[in-house]
């Protein structure tokens, strides 16, 4: 098997100041911090002769590589990213960046926030504006219906509440 990967579907190029700012920092860590701590240890480990069977000298190489990869990924994403930082006009509709609530048949609510690719965050309800829920919620408005199926059933929510605000929890 050969070491080709297809390529990975385009996102969205849209992120919010607060995944801007983690990348950000992300790469600063990365690239002052981690990277000069390896590399040091890589110089050490070679200093012990045989590098063929030094696990520190390999292993440490390994993550250099590793580091090095994320280090370009995000020093291009950085670069080809548009920062949202504006409120829509249109506060009542769902846009790049708002948190929606939705409530089910049963009063069951879940509350979701539309974010770029980068910041994918289930454990906190962050949703890509490119998955298929996002792409039904964006363009709606306070009290619209959407459909969600899951296995075989199929579930109506109601919009009921859109938020564009930083300090906003669910």
């Amino acid at each position: 098997m050969g070491r080709y990967r297809p390529p990975a579907p385009k996102s969205a190029p849209y992120i919010t100041p607060e995944g801007a700012r983690a990348l950000r920092e992300e790469l600063q860590q990365l690239w002052k911090l981690e990277r000069p701590t390896v590399t040091a240890a890589v110089h050490e480990a070679a200093k012990n002769g045989d590098r063929s069977e030094n696990g520190d000298y390999i292993y440490g190489k390994k993550r250099l590589r590793e580091i090095d990869r994320r280090v370009r990924y995000l020093s291009k994403r950085l670069d080809e990213v548009t920062v949202v930082d504006r409120l829509p006009a249109d506060r009542d509709r769902v846009f790049f960046g708002a948190w929606v609530t939705l409530e089910a048949d049963d009063g069951q609510q879940r509350c979701y926030r539309i974010v770029g690719a980068d910041e994918i965050d289930p454990a906190q309800h962050k949703i890509s504006m490119d998955s298929p829920l996002a792409q039904q919620l964006l363009g709606k408005r306070l009290d619209d219906l959407i459909n969600l199926r899951s296995d075989a059933d199929l579930k109506t929510y109601t919009i009921v509440d859109v938020q564009y605000t930083q300090d906003h929890q669910s």
